[in-house]
């Protein structure tokens, strides 16, 4: 229990502080009630505790500290050299985390060739792109080291998927590292060519601890984790996310990789099985992972498929049907409607599924994108240009007009139209949001 006088640090059970004597408890100035050291409210009357913060004493004197001056908390060492409290606390937590370390590639020549305000210019450039990627899966930034960054994934928040989430925006800043419009200007200007990257991820147990003194303290992750997670980025290939076998297994089915097999890493005793990544699979769930293993039979659920399967009678008669499903996580809603499709399954259909993405939380109508990018068939690689030529032959197809819909819908889709080709959106925003939907 701290000493609200002189701060010193007091065992538990002590009646009286150790260094000055004085009671660990005191009484309320308006009901008498004995409170213990430190509240700011009495636990009897609610009226505030402020005697002794304001210099009071007990019997209501007034010390010597001038009125509206700051109160210095002070504790006195052993030499009797008084010493300014830190009220920040000094501890440790253990958890498991996803580090992920990003590096420029060639900075040390770079550096050589350019001026260092002109570096200064690209790297902070280079930073403000990734910022917003990392912000966007929740990662905590942890340090910027030059031209690297060291981003944790599980710290502070933790999530369910931080793995995935790292992968995620390990690509994305891939993705957007050749399409940032400042730093193709600063890169031009410069008359240097774009810039790469090397993205390594490592998922393991770490201790989250408060390092260095006086001003210059920080909170790192200590362990092999971020050691191993800046191995993997030396040795990854330019523009590249390599990843290790721990983080592969909680994110197995999500993405695409390459296998390439047991690396020796510099520190390390034994080697790692490591994974490139690809790109995203296209699966949007776990659930989605475990179909494609295999479920375990449904039980207990014959009522609600056959619900089910009523409803879905009625619509082949021609009457709409809409059924809610709701319940708590992990009680098998996706199961029950993936029994459901297997049951029809041979029958005339066609499946129109949109999930909402944690990943877009700013987004409303991200389901409906993502179900227009899967339903044209847009890919990764594809160029603005081939997207729009996408959207304008399947609105072609279903006869709508395209003068009317296209920039609609391109502007939903971040696609830029051709200058002189669709007329321009001269609509107020409430306007443009009704014609979209």
């Amino acid at each position: 229990m701290r000493c609200s006088s002189c701060g010193l640090e007091n065992s538990e059970g002590m009646k009286f502080c150790g260094q000055c004597a004085t009671p660990l408890s005191f009484a309320c100035a308006q009901c008498g009630f004995e409170n213990p050291a430190g509240s700011a409210f009495c636990g009897q009357c609610a009226a505030p505790l402020t005697a002794r913060s304001e210099g009071k004493g007990r019997s209501g004197e007034t010390g010597n500290r001038r009125n509206g001056e700051p109160e210095q908390r002070q504790t006195t060492s052993s030499d009797a050299r008084p010493q300014t409290l830190d009220p920040r606390p000094s501890s440790s937590e253990r958890r498991q985390l996803t580090v992920m370390f990003c590096d420029l590639v060639g900075s040390t020549p770079l550096s050589q060739q350019l001026d260092p305000e002109e570096l200064r210019e690209v790297v902070r450039a280079y930073q403000e792109m990734c910022a917003p990627v990392i912000q966007r899966f929740e990662g905590h930034i942890a340090q910027y080291l030059g031209d690297g960054l060291l981003v944790y994934f599980g710290y502070p928040q933790a999530h369910e998927d931080d793995a995935q989430r790292a992968v995620r925006a390990g690509l994305g800043i891939l993705a957007e590292l050749p399409q940032n419009a400042r730093l193709q200007h600063i890169m031009r200007v410069l008359r240097e060519s774009l810039l790469q990257v090397r993205i390594g991820i490592h998922t393991g147990l770490v201790v989250v601890s408060e390092i260095g003194k006086g001003e210059r303290r920080e909170l790192l992750a200590l362990g092999d984790t971020p050691n191993i997670a800046a191995r993997l980025q030396g040795i990854a290939e330019p523009d590249t996310v390599l990843i290790s076998a721990a983080t592969y297994r909680l994110t197995q089915g999500f993405f695409a990789c390459r296998d390439l097999g047991p690396q020796m890493l510099k520190g390390v005793a034994n080697p790692l099985p490591l994974y490139r990544v690809l790109g995203e699979s296209g699966t949007q769930s776990r659930f989605e992972v475990a179909v494609a293993r295999g479920l375990t039979l449904l039980v207990g659920r014959e009522r609600e498929v056959g619900l089910l399967l009523e409803r879905w009678e009625q619509v082949k008669e021609g009457e709409g049907q809409v059924v809610m499903l709701s319940g708590e996580a992990g009680i098998g809603k996706s199961h029950l409607v993936q029994e459901f499709k297997e049951q029809v399954k041979g029958e005339d259909q066609f499946w129109l599924e949109c999930r909402c993405s944690p990943y877009h939380q700013n987004s409303p109508l991200y389901p409906v994108i993502d179900l227009l990018q899967r339903f044209l068939e847009f890919r990764r690689e594809d160029s603005p240009p081939e997207k729009l030529s996408k959207l304008e032959g399947t609105l072609t197809q279903c006869g709508v007009p395209l003068r009317e819909v296209v920039p609609l819908l391109a502007a939903l889709l971040s696609l830029p139209l051709p200058e002189g080709r669709y007329p321009a959106l001269s609509l107020t925003p409430q306007r443009q949001k009704q014609k979209t939907l």
